[in-house]
């Protein structure tokens, strides 16, 4: 991968400038390689990663990862069936993967009802679907390469002697 690509998947606030000063290059070519990939759609968005942890509040998601068993059809394989999962709006990431399952499906709601009832009345009713598998994400440890440190304070007492 280019060298500017991976400065800005580590972080995307870094300017053209330094990029230029890290890659030896010149920064107006350095601006002309990233319009040049947006315009191409390498560089699709610019994200930020929140530690949800820090900021829970009362309207806070819940989010899923179901695994999605499919009958791959016929002469389109596994990706149509993918594309009418992944229009839906609760649908935040959707990928193909190995092993026992077909499809992961990554899915956001306001609560753990909400979440269910996709599952229930929109995804495993749907034709070619055999079967999911629904699994709670309970604590983000580490997402997209940033670990994700709570604050805990220490409430221990202590005691000296």
């Amino acid at each position: 991968m280019d060298e500017i690509l991976e400065i800005l998947e580590k972080d995307a606030r870094t300017r053209p400038e330094e990029i230029a000063g890290m890659t030896k290059n010149d920064a107006a070519k350095v601006k002309q390689a990233i319009k040049k990939y947006e315009k191409e759609g390498v560089i699709l968005k610019y994200k930020t990663v929140i530690n949800k942890e820090l900021i829970r509040s009362e309207d806070a998601e819940v989010r899923a990862l179901i695994e999605v068993n499919i009958v791959p059809q016929k002469d389109l394989g596994f990706d149509k069936i993918a594309e009418r999962i992944y229009s839906f709006p609760e649908v935040a990431s959707c990928y193909l993967i190995s092993g026992s399952y077909d499809l992961l499906v990554v899915v956001e709601g306001k609560n753990i009802h909400t979440v269910s009832s996709f599952v229930a009345e929109k995804l495993s009713c749907m034709e070619n679907v055999r079967g999911t598998v629904t699994h709670f994400l309970l604590k983000k440890y580490k997402e997209d390469g940033v670990v994700l440190k709570r604050r805990e304070e220490n409430k221990r007492i202590a005691i000296s002697y």
